[in-house]
């Protein structure tokens, strides 16, 4: 008697793929189970990636050896601390920074203070900038404590701050729109938020930070900030230590002189905040964490329903396969073959699944990237993983019913019903 042909694997793959393809609809929606647990997940690595990406290259903002104190805590994106908790604090005072600077001077290489206010609209002639110029009051000490150097024209002096003087310095792009094709700016007068200011000088262009442009921005001294903008906002004071190996003693003098400026006592917590490179990660990991999280937890409940739903079919598909399995068997076709076609169908069903929601998360993620201006991002590590573990629900989730089916009598499985 000549034995039966052992059906080859790509047989097997045929059979499952001819299987699936009866039933289009019913696979299509058993897969989208799969594509929306892996889309969720893969969504927010590749989002969480591309912020991480800015976060590194935002860090430029603040130098190696430079930190910030101010009224609110870093917050990169508007997670981990709730505004409110901070608002009833007192506002960092231009008296206050002035005795911190005189306190502090021997101790840093450069110490300024900034106050900015969003969106405003610098005009020239018939020129005019789009709403969201940030309008920024700052000392002399602003351009090089914040990493700015000077273009063309000057930087703000000392006597511009000393007698609120209405000179603005502009920051490369507010330039580039009131005065394309190489027209001179160093003189004309702009307006900003209903006042006249003398164009004194241009900064270089320095970039993005965090997705927000760094060169959208006019400066003015901050005295003349705080007399005709806003008295009572409050100030951001940036220091820059002498040094790396400087740095962490600069940081904790100046918080102890900060402590004193603010006349707090012993027992009190600080009311002020410290905006360094270190904070700005801290805050983004906090972030990070939390939307992990909820994402780990959205994609599990996802492909656990989406594995249950796999198996549903796969169980309703030997029912409806009886006679069709009683007749391959009765010819010969062992119970492996058999197991394999309906393990191979479960597989590519959550496997199929799994791509289209690879696909959709990459693509949903990268309008982060965009966002940010970075270049596309594929985290290949969390595809490979998102694959295994299609693979695994497929296997585990198909078994019962791959199982079932090998173990069908052929006899029954021909009995008329």
């Amino acid at each position: 008697m000549n034995r039966i042909k052992t059906i080859q694997p790509r047989d097997i793959l045929l059979q499952a793929l001819s299987s699936l393809s009866v039933n289009r609809l019913r696979s299509w929606l058993t897969t989208l189970g799969v594509a929306v647990g892996v889309f969720s997940i893969i969504a927010v690595m590749t989002a969480l990636d591309a912020i991480d990406k800015s976060v590194e290259s935002g860090l430029s903002s603040l130098g190696a050896n430079t930190f910030q104190i101010q009224k609110y805590p870093a917050s990169v994106f508007g997670g981990g601390h709730s505004r409110n908790r901070y608002i009833n604090r007192k506002d960092i005072a231009y008296k206050q920074a002035l005795l911190f600077r005189k306190l502090m001077q021997e101790k840093a290489r450069n110490i300024g203070f900034t106050i900015s206010t969003q969106a405003t609209q610098a005009k020239f002639a018939n020129r005019s900038t789009n709403p969201d110029v940030v309008l920024t009051g700052g000392d002399e000490r602003f351009a090089p404590s914040g990493g700015y150097s000077i273009r063309t024209g000057r930087n703000l002096g000392s006597s511009d701050i000393r007698y609120a003087r209405n000179f603005a310095v502009l920051g490369g792009e507010v330039a580039e729109r009131l005065f394309p094709a190489g027209e001179n700016p160093l003189g004309s007068e702009i307006r900003v938020n209903g006042e006249v200011y003398t164009v004194a000088g241009v900064f270089e262009k320095k970039g993005e930070a965090f997705g927000q442009s760094q060169d959208n921005l006019v400066l003015i001294p901050i005295t003349r900030y705080l007399d005709h903008v806003d008295e009572k906002s409050s100030l951001s004071i940036t220091v820059e230590a002498f040094s790396q190996q400087e740095y962490r003693k600069t940081l904790d003098q100046a918080v102890g002189t900060m402590r004193v400026v603010r006349a707090l006592t012993v027992g009190e917590p600080n009311d002020f905040e410290i905006r360094s490179n270190d904070s700005l990660i801290d805050s983004f990991r906090d972030i990070q964490r939390i939307i992990s999280s909820g994402a780990f937890i959205i994609s599990f409940m996802a492909l656990l329903t989406a594995g249950v739903g796999i198996m549903n079919i796969m169980l309703v598909s030997v029912t409806e396969r009886t006679r069709e399995i009683g007749i391959r068997k009765s010819i010969g076709a062992p119970r492996k073959s058999i197991r394999n076609q309906f393990l191979l169908e479960a597989l590519v069903l959550s496997l199929t699944g799994g791509l289209i929601g690879i696909a959709a998360g990459i693509g949903a993620g990268n309008l982060v990237a965009v966002n940010f201006n970075l270049p596309l991002i594929f985290p290949w590590l969390w595809i490979l993983v998102s694959l295994f573990v299609c693979s695994a629900i497929g296997m585990a989730f198909g078994i019962f019913p791959a199982w079932k089916a090998a173990g069908l009598d052929p006899v029954e499985a021909l009995r008329p019903k």
